[in-house]
């Protein structure tokens, strides 16, 4: 479904990423793991068409989807939850759903979103601003399906939540997975990464420097070490 090829981006005279490949087949949860600052979502958001490579290419189905802008993206089938979330905290949760157009080949409705996040049925006639950072989240989840896409891109989506919350938001990517949805997320929580993922690719310095699934991961020792400092990392799952 998704497929990159020496991808090369940067930022100004630097390159942040230099040589970056990985193929992410239909129905397949996948994880781009890596410490900060690895370029994870530099990935991302070439993909979603606010970079563009110098090198490489990025193909989305049968088509090349580099050069398009992100809206361009978004139509052709790719669903994005950025880091900081970008919701509109001064409108309602509601507000904030009907705000996404669906154009994708898999929109889902109000009710759907509801259905699959009851919460935020809860919270529907809320401020955005005024829910908690976990709600949020499943928010700007929700936003990203009712657009309809068949890849959901999360970047970060663990990142300053509680344990008990990463829990729960673990358990609502398994439910998007079982239900057939492609999903790439980027992050720097392993035990939530291995939780939600069924392939993973560590970025460092550039380049994809491995790339299987957790349990082959877990046999080389010194590759997590040199690529990940784990013994620096605390797990954020209880």
């Amino acid at each position: 479904m998704l497929d990159i090829s020496a991808l090369r981006v940067g930022y100004g005279q630097g390159d942040v990423l230099t040589d970056v490949s990985f193929g992410l087949p239909k129905g397949v949860s996948g994880c781009l793991l890596g410490r900060n600052g690895a370029g994870k979502s530099t990935v991302m958001r070439s993909i979603m068409g606010f970079l563009r490579p110098s090198a490489g290419e990025i193909r989305f189905g049968n088509e090349s989807i580099v050069g398009r802008t992100p809206d361009r993206v978004a139509r052709s089938g790719i669903g994005y939850v950025p880091e900081d979330r970008a919701i509109f905290p001064n409108l309602s949760v509601e507000e904030n759903l009907r705000v996404t157009r669906p154009c994708g080949p898999q929109p889902m409705d109000l009710a759907g979103i509801y259905d699959l996040f009851p919460i935020l049925a809860e919270r529907r006639r809320q401020a955005a601003g005024t829910l908690s950072g976990g709600e949020q989240q499943l928010l700007s989840v929700g936003r990203a399906l009712m657009g309809g896409p068949s890849l959901l891109l999360l970047d970060e989506p663990s990142e300053g939540l509680a344990p008990l919350v990463i829990r729960s938001l673990g358990d609502d990517i398994r439910r998007l997975r079982q239900a057939g949805l492609t999903i790439l997320l980027a992050e720097q929580n392993i035990e939530f990464a291995r939780s939600v993922s069924d392939v993973v690719f560590v970025l460092d310095r550039g380049q994809i420097c491995f790339q299987g699934t957790f349990d082959e991961l877990e046999r080389d020792p010194d590759l997590k070490h040199r690529h990940l400092f784990v013994g620096h990392v605390k797990s954020k799952v209880a």
